[in-house]
């Protein structure tokens, strides 16, 4: 495993295809975080990709951050991994927010249950290719 440091967290790259995302307490997410978030994803992962975002500390989003965060079409699909009813919340909007597009997102509270779901998942796309 590949640990990164990025202005708002580290993201881990667990695989070529699968990285855990952990934003650091009190961020506030902007637009410009989430291009740099976007940029790496794309020049680090093999697409299409997978995402853990590890909910460990407590991060919000500017409206405009909201918005864009999941509009990647590399991404296949993307496990969160929310413990507190705080971040089941925050993470419900999110996903509200942008209900417009059609994402594969899951809400867990075990780091292992979601692994195990990301690596099925994308183990369905590369069948699917071959």
């Amino acid at each position: 495993m590949n640990s990164y440091k990025v202005s708002f967290g580290t993201i881990n790259v667990l695989q070529k295809n699968l990285a855990e995302v952990i934003v650091n307490e009190g961020v506030l997410m902007d637009e410009v975080m989430i291009d740099e978030y976007h940029d790496f994803l794309l020049n680090t992962l093999e697409a299409p990709f997978g995402l853990l975002i590890n909910k460990i500390y407590s991060f919000s989003y500017t409206f405009g951050a909201q918005k864009s965060i999941a509009h990647l079409d590399e991404m296949n699909s993307m496990a969160v991994v929310a413990k507190t009813s705080g971040a089941v919340m925050s993470t419900e909007t999110l996903i509200n927010v942008n209900g417009n597009i059609n994402r594969n997102i899951k809400l867990f509270q075990e780091k292992d249950e979601a692994l195990a779901w990301l690596q099925n998942e994308l183990s369905l796309i590369i069948d699917k290719t071959l």
